[in-house]
């Protein structure tokens, strides 16, 4: 019997704050708010699965990752998901199928593991330093409860980046910033971030290690990879923080 073929996410992904972070995505995402499974159906069988997380591409596009009952993750667009809720997803398509649909239950999942391995695209692993460090952001980007305002930074210049920018169909050149600092009573400390390298940034010459003070939005959205990027534009590790419209900018 064929099985569905995985899909997984190029990178690391997004993870949700809490539950009324949780529950805000599914009403974005057009998904019922009450469920914690979702179904997933294709020609060959049905299962539910849940949403992991998700990637953000483009102008605040998302991308689903859901994990099957094997414990395997794919990706998958929100409209489809969601058509897949309907009870007439898929029927006119499985009439014609040569097998009928099957509902599969965790130890019949488990049993296909095996033999999808090969059909699976494979993650690239990374060291455990990098995991480390990840796990670092991810948590502490579960427990930050950003301004809305616009505040005062200091930070670091870690490197140059690009992005892929999907409506341009090419790579943005962005500066990712380390030791990123929120100045207010009780600083508060992000890690890293990026920033579009505007015209007023250029205008600065940054190079890697100078120190910034400046004024700025802050939002919980992770840098894209870009395509085809040359090495020294790779950052290694997640960058879960995006800094909008720096102004008052002081190099050190």
């Amino acid at each position: 019997m064929k099985v569905t073929q995985y899909i997984p996410p190029k990178g690391d992904y997004e993870i949700f704050q809490d539950e009324n972070h949780f529950k805000e995505k599914l009403k974005e995402w057009g998904l019922p708010v009450a469920k914690k499974e979702f179904w997933y159906k294709d020609r060959h069988f049905q299962c539910h699965v849940t949403i992991k997380g998700y990637e953000t591409y483009g102008n605040n596009n998302n991308t689903l990752i859901i994990e099957f009952p094997d414990g395997e993750i794919s990706c998958i667009h929100p409209a489809y998901l969601k058509e897949m809720q309907q009870a007439s997803f898929g029927k006119e398509s499985m009439i014609f199928a040569e097998d009928k649909p099957k509902i599969m239950n965790e130890s019949e999942v488990k049993t296909t593991k095996s033999s999808t391995k090969v059909q699976k695209v494979r993650r690239v692993e990374t060291s455990p330093s990098e995991n480390t460090a990840y796990s670092k952001e991810k948590e502490q980007s579960q427990k930050i409860d950003l301004p809305t305002e616009k505040v005062h930074f200091t930070a670091t210049v870690k490197q140059f980046a690009l992005t892929y920018n999907p409506f341009s169909e090419e790579n943005d050149e962005v500066v990712v910033l380390e030791n990123v600092q929120i100045e207010q009573e009780n600083p508060l400390e992000l890690g890293l971030a990026w920033c579009s390298h505007s015209k007023t940034l250029k205008k600065f010459e940054l190079a890697k290690g100078d120190l910034l003070e400046f004024d700025g939005k802050v939002v919980s959205k992770k840098l894209a990879k870009g395509k085809d990027t040359p090495e020294e534009y790779i950052v290694d590790i997640p960058v879960q923080y995006k800094i909008n419209n720096p102004s008052k900018i002081a190099k050190k």
